[in-house]
C-alpha cells in the first residue's frame, strides 16, 4: 500500500494547471497491477478547458458481488500546487519514522490506496455478497468537481445508492460549507495623473466597494451552524488585478471573493446579497461601473434521508479498529461530496488521515500521512463495506 501511494505521489499532478491526465495514466496502470479492470473516461477537451484545466481523464474501478445496492468511493487525484517551504521534495514520497511526506500523500492521494485495498479485501474474502463496489477516481476537485464526479453522475456511467467520499480525519463527515467565487470588475475611465480630474478613478471605486465588503464580513460572526466542526460564514479577497501604471487614473480594476456559506445557507440568496451590496455601493458614482461574475458556486453538503445506517456501521467499525471514540462532524472546506448528495447519494467522507486536517498539514507545506492511519483507514472502510453488502 505505501509502495502504491508512493507511485502515485511521484507523479505531479498540480491543479492549476491541471494537465492530469498522465497521473490517470500512472494510477490505471497501479490498479492494474492489483487485478482490477479499469475503464478511463476522457473527458471532452471543451469542458477541460471550461474547467481551467489542460488534460482530464477519469476512472471508474466497479465490481459487481451480486445484486444489491451499489457503494460509490470517491477520491481526487488532481492537487494543489506544492509551494515552499518544504523540507523534503514534494514529490518524492520521503518517508521517516513511519510517515510519508509529499504533495497529496493525505488529500486525496491516499484514499486511492484506501478503496482499492478495501475492494481488494472484499474480493479475497470469496464470500457471498449482495451488491456492487464501484471506485471514482477523478482529476477536477480543486476547480469545483464538475467535471469529475459530477459529470459521471450527469453521464449515467454510474448510478450508486451510497458514496464514500475523500477523508482526512478519524471522525467520519457529514456536512460541510459551501463556496461562492464571485469576479468583481470595476470600471472607470484613464486620466493623466496630472489631471485626476479628466478621469474617473476605479480604484477608488473599487476601494469602496472593499470597504464595504469588509464590513459586510464583519456582520457574519454573529451566524453561527448548528454542525459541530462549522462555526461561522466567512468572506475572504484574495485576488486583485488592476491599473495602467503608476502615473495613469486606473480605468480598471477586478478582484475575486471568496465567500464560505455554512449548510444552513440558501447560497442563491447570499449570492444576491453580495450583488446588491455592490450595486448600491457604486451607485451614483459617476463615471463608475461594476459588473459580477460568478466564478464557482459549491454547494454546501448535508445529510441525505437515509445516510444513518451507513453513518452507524461506520463509525461503530471506525471506533474499534482506532480503539477511540469516532464520531461525526462537519468540516469549513468544500468538497466533491456535495455531488453525490445532490444526487440523492447517501454520503458520507471517511478515508485516511490523522485527527485533523491541520495534522496533516493538507495544502500546506511538508503535506503528510502517518501510514499506520493509511492501513486503519483501510480496514475500517472493508469491514463498512463487508456489512453492507451482506
Amino acid at each position: 500500500m505505501a509502495a502504491m501511494l508512493a507511485g502515485l505521489v511521484k507523479v505531479p499532478s498540480d491543479n492549476p494547471p491541471g494537465d492530469c491526465a498522465p497521473h490517470a495514466k500512472r494510477a490505471t496502470e497501479l490498479l492494474e497491477k492489483l487485478g482490477f479492470i479499469v475503464e478511463q473516461h476522457p473527458v471532452p477537451a471543451d469542458l477541460v478547458k471550461a474547467s481551467g484545466m489542460i488534460s482530464c481523464t477519469n476512472l471508474i474501478v466497479r465490481k459487481k458481488f451480486g445484486d444489491g445496492p451499489v457503494v460509490a468511493m470517491n477520491a481526487h487525484g488532481d492537487v494543489v500546487p506544492p509551494g515552499e517551504g518544504w523540507s523534503v521534495d514534494p514529490f518524492a514520497a520521503v518517508v521517516k519514522d513511519g510517515v510519508m511526506y509529499g504533495r497529496g500523500v493525505a488529500v486525496s492521494k491516499s484514499d486511492f490506496v484506501t478503496y482499492a485495498y478495501a475492494l481488494l479485501a472484499l474480493q479475497k474474502l470469496g464470500r457471498p455478497l449482495k451488491g456492487s463496489v464501484e471506485l471514482h477516481l477523478t482529476y477536477d476537485e480543486e476547480v469545483g468537481g464538475s467535471i469529475g464526479p459530477e459529470w459521471i453522475l450527469a453521464q449515467g456511467l454510474s448510478k450508486p445508492d451510497y458514496a464514500f467520499s475523500a477523508g482526512f480525519a478519524y471522525a467520519v463527515t457529514t456536512a460541510h460549507n459551501g463556496c461562492l467565487h464571485l469576479e468583481v470588475t470595476v470600471n472607470g475611465l484613464s486620466a493623466h495623473a496630472a489631471r485626476p480630474d479628466t478621469g474617473h478613478d476605479a480604484l477608488e471605486a473599487a476601494n469602496r466597494i472593499l470597504t464595504a465588503l469588509y464590513a459586510y464580513r464583519d456582520t457574519l460572526g454573529g451566524i453561527h451552524s448548528k454542525v459541530e466542526g462549522i462555526t461561522t460564514p466567512s468572506l475572504v479577497v484574495g485576488l486583485i488585478r488592476g491599473g495602467i501604471n503608476t502615473n495613469v487614473v486606473p480605468d480598471r480594476v477586478s478582484f475575486r471573493l471568496d465567500r464560505r456559506m455554512i449548510p444552513e445557507e440558501n447560497p442563491e440568496q447570499v449570492e444576491t446579497n453580495l450583488r446588491n451590496l455592490i450595486a448600491r455601493t457604486v451607485e451614483g458614482l459617476p463615471g463608475i461601473t461594476a459588473q459580477v461574475n460568478r466564478v464557482l458556486l459549491a454547494r454546501p453538503f448535508g445529510a441525505v434521508p437515509g445516510v444513518e445506517k451507513l453513518i452507524g456501521i461506520l463509525t461503530r467499525n471506525a471506533s474499534e479498529v482506532m480503539g477511540r471514540p469516532v464520531g461525526t462532524e462537519g468540516i469549513p472546506l468544500y468538497t466533491d461530496a456535495r455531488h453525490y448528495s445532490a444526487a440523492g447519494v447517501k454520503t458520507v467522507l471517511y478515508g485516511a488521515g490523522p485527527r485533523n486536517l491541520l495534522e496533516a498539514n493538507g495544502h500546506r507545506a511538508d503535506e503528510k500521512l502517518v501510514l499506520s492511519d493509511l492501513y486503519k483507514a483501510t480496514e475500517v472502510v472493508a469491514r463498512t463495506l463487508y456489512e453492507l453488502l451482506s
